[in-house]
């Protein structure tokens, strides 16, 4: 059955593959929530289908577990109240026994055979979008056609980007070739044979904030690549992964694998599971989205495996002058107020000089250019059922501490309000903020504020901006950069800055592409070249060293 499922899929790998060389645009999986799309029953069926978990036990197993946990509540005002098998330090040595178990006989399968079993699990997660969509939805805060996207769809994509690497990677070598040497008489003649072996147990270790779109890519990499994925979601979040899990189990177990080569480990959050998990020797390689200080330890202690970090950055913006004031505005407003801020790639920090910048309205001064944000802003979220469509909710507290904290730290050029979802009565939901701080305040801008706070930073000149965007971005990261400028010498400067700084760049946004949007496919996702990540989503070395080959060798 196996082999048969890599034929099902093969088209979609080879275009997949395709577009990884050339960059262009290749989406697999349609990004919109249409019934034309999807059907008419789709997004009612898998909306109840979401319901009808609310309240019960998750229907899946764990080696290892005992009892269940359920931590999960709605960023719109109410209790998931489902349960999964609970993990505690107690019962890892059976899980990761259990997970160890199936890992010879899905070695010997090979590439192909994994490949078509990934891509199955994708088809099947797919057919699951819409119920994938609530599930995001509702443990992310993301509003439901972003958790469709960004949940759903484009995690999808970059989950097939990640098993096509894989699969170019693992068959670059042949599987058997003839050696042949010349020499006088007969040539020196060997056969060899190449087998890529996967590392060993693979840690994924899941966020709040995109638990699919984050998770994904070093979930299909390490199992394509023959690797027991053990997934250990954040206690906020732990649905969108468990309906994961639970494909994935379906498929290896019907292509005759143990099920277990895919398994979830739930915990409650005083159990510190992945700090138990991530030391363990059988444990070798660690997928990590989330702070720095966590991703830190991780590095420093998982030193058995080969750890995969997304830690904290400060995104930056460069205004030097603009020919689309009004562009740059409404394109910087809803960059600013996406998932309310709530994404590693949203933009923090806008440096422009304290004289002000030209554009095609005249002169703007920082109070103007704060103003004509401040416009678009009022655009785009001056109706309630509107702003909740674009803003969703907000994650956690520790968002709406930072929130309340901001006004503190500078001027308030823009206030952050209170939105009233108009469907659900408890949801948090908030605007932005922009602060308005001077170059002199480092200790303000230099860390991550994770949410919907943004820094208006006036300094001496664009010179002293990309300046101090380079320095900052060298010293603590970034996923992200966006420079304004109507001058060919000031994006020439920029764009050394950024090689620099080892970040993406985007020049001159002002329709509709934003800065904190990436396509799978074509677009990078962080760099690996700087302190706010060590990998990319998803390139060559995001994959390789996933696995190593193993030669044998013998006359003929």
């Amino acid at each position: 059955m196996s082999h048969d499922l890599f034929e099902r899929h093969r088209e979609t790998l080879e275009q997949a593959t395709e577009a990884t060389r050339t960059r262009a645009y290749f989406s697999a999986f349609n990004e919109s929530p249409s019934p034309r799309v999807y059907g008419e029953e789709a997004a009612a069926g898998g909306k109840a289908a979401f319901e009808a978990m609310c309240g019960e036990a998750f229907p899946l197993s764990t080696p290892g577990a005992e009892g269940t946990v359920g931590t999960e509540k709605s960023p719109f005002g109410f209790s998931l109240d489902i349960s999964y098998p609970r993990v505690t330090e107690a019962g890892v040595p059976a899980l990761v026994s259990a997970a160890s178990a199936g890992l010879k006989e899905f070695r010997d399968a090979g590439p192909v055979v994994r490949t078509g079993v990934c891509l199955e699990i994708l088809a099947r997660l797919h057919a699951r979008i819409f119920e994938l969509a609530n599930a995001v939805q509702h443990t992310s805060g993301q509003a439901f056609v972003m958790a469709f996207q960004a949940g759903g769809a484009h995690a999808l994509d970059r989950a097939l980007e990640s098993v096509a690497y894989a699969y170019a990677e693992m068959t670059r070598v042949p599987h058997v070739a003839v050696w042949e040497k010349p020499g006088k008489g007969e040539p020196l003649r060997m056969e060899k044979t190449f087998t890529p072996v996967p590392r060993g147990i693979a840690l994924v270790i899941g966020c709040n904030t995109f638990p699919t779109w984050n998770s994904w890519p070093g979930f299909f990499a390490s199992l394509a690549c023959g690797n027991p994925v053990i997934v250990k979601p954040h206690p906020g979040a732990v649905l969108p992964l468990a309906i994961t899990v639970q494909v994935a189990q379906e498929v290896l177990a019907e292509a005759g694998f143990d099920k277990n080569l895919v398994t979830l480990a739930a915990e409650d959050p005083a159990d510190g599971l992945a700090k138990t998990l991530a030391v363990r020797p059988e444990v070798k390689l660690i997928d990590f989205t989330g702070s720095n200080a966590f991703g830190d330890w991780l590095e420093d202690n998982a030193r058995q495996a080969i750890v995969f970090t997304e830690k904290a950055g400060v995104n930056t913006v460069v205004v030097d002058s603009t020919d689309d004031f009004k562009g740059m505005c409404m394109n910087l407003a809803f960059s600013f107020s996406l998932y309310t801020g709530q994404m590693c790639t949203a933009p923090q920090n806008v440096y422009l000089p304290a004289d002000g910048i030209e554009t095609d309205q005249g002169p703007k001064s920082v109070k103007e250019v704060a103003a004509g944000i401040n416009v678009a802003l009022e655009k785009l979220l001056g109706d309630d059922a509107r702003a909740v469509e674009l803003l969703g909710g907000v994650v956690n507290d520790g968002v709406l501490s930072r929130l309340s904290e901001a006004p503190g730290r500078g001027e308030v050029l823009v206030e952050s309000r209170v939105v009233k979802h108009p469907a659900y009565d408890d949801a948090v939901v908030r605007t932005p903020t922009l602060i308005g701080v001077s170059a002199a305040d480092a200790s303000v801008y230099e860390s991550e504020c994770f949410g919907p706070v943004s820094y208006l930073i006036s300094t001496s000149g664009t010179e002293e901006s990309i300046d101090l965007f380079r320095s900052t971005v060298m010293a603590h990261g970034a996923m992200t950069a966006a420079v304004y400028s109507s001058s060919p010498e000031v994006i020439a400067s920029m764009r050394d800055a950024a090689l620099d700084a080892g970040v993406a760049l985007s020049e001159n946004l002002t329709g509709q592409v934003f800065v904190n949007q990436s396509a799978a496919f074509s677009d990078f996702h962080g760099t690996g070249a700087n302190p706010a990540a060590n990998a990319s989503y998803t390139d060559t070395a995001y994959v390789a060293s996933r696995f190593r080959v193993i030669q044998s060798r013998r006359h003929i």
